[in-house]
């Protein structure tokens, strides 16, 4: 008896391109250049006003979750090597720790997550108000659930306290938000296919086969 195995393809893992590696450092270069003008501090809590949010939500709503994440990864992790990147040129591991914003860069990295994926299901056509929303949830409620708790414990606040200081983001992020949108909606149409179309992974016909025909027995 002899058999005639079949080897099934299997998907060849996806390695990011040269291109990907050059937008990923492109919008890293963006977010710290949004940190030139400096931060402003309001409120009885020393957690400042930035631009770099805004560019953390383009980010993920342009490149799209892997990439987005990515790009503010690479940024974070050149912050905390000690270079001044960090909005007011602020660099080092001590803002990742004990800071009061520690907990809103950390944020800005599931928040560009979670609008790159978001934004990759509306795709192509990018509704307005679906997109007012998936930026909303990503780039504010989900930093402000990170960032929000974790300044009451590095300052020892109630976190009622911290989460009523965070309302002076509101105005500014939101204005953020609605330029993120409108920015990605010309770009998304001006480069379509920047961010991959997700589609259900359906077996194909013939891998069906394959896996079928694995071993065939033959007398």
């Amino acid at each position: 008896m002899t058999s005639s195995p079949l080897i099934a393809r299997t998907p060849t893992p996806r390695i990011m391109s040269v291109r990907d590696l050059s937008q990923i450092a492109i919008f890293a270069a963006l977010i710290a250049a949004l940190g030139l003008p400096g931060a402003l501090s309001i409120g009885a809590v020393a957690v400042p006003i930035t631009f770099q949010t805004l560019g953390v939500m383009l980010a993920g709503a342009i490149l799209g979750a892997r990439k987005g994440f990515f790009a503010v990864l690479l940024l974070l992790a050149l912050a905390a090597a000690g270079l001044p990147l960090l909005s007011g040129g602020r660099g080092g591991i001590v803002w990742f720790t004990t800071s009061p914003s520690a907990g809103y860069l950390y944020g800005w990295l599931l928040g560009a997550l979670v609008i790159g994926y978001l934004t990759g299901l509306l795709l192509p056509r990018y509704r307005l108000w679906a997109a007012l929303g998936a930026t909303t949830l990503g780039g504010l409620v989900v930093v402000y659930l990170i960032g929000v708790p974790v300044t009451a414990i590095n300052l020892g606040l109630p976190l009622w306290v911290a989460l009523v200081d965070a309302a002076k983001f509101l105005p500014g992020d939101l204005i953020k938000v609605v330029v993120t949108v409108l920015v990605a909606r010309q770009v998304h149409r001006a480069y379509p296919g920047l961010i991959p179309p997700r589609r259900s992974a359906a077996p194909a016909p013939e891998a069906a086969d394959v896996t079928a025909g694995a071993v065939t027995p033959a007398s």
